[in-house]
């Protein structure tokens, strides 16, 4: 089960370099690729948001 990202996503860039398999675009709301998602949950313990949710 990937991760996803929700609207509460603030774009502040703290999941990005705790991604280990660069899974994670930028934008203005980011992205997670579920294909590449390995499910570790490292960026979702880092969102100050909390807005990284399993899927």
């Amino acid at each position: 089960m990937a991760y996803k990202i929700t609207e509460d996503c603030v774009a502040c860039g703290s999941c990005i370099p705790e991604c280990p398999v660069d899974a994670i675009s930028e934008g203005d709301i980011y992205v997670i690729d579920p294909d590449t998602c390995t499910d570790c949950g490292a960026c979702a313990d880092v969102c100050p948001t909390e807005a990284i949710i399993p899927e």
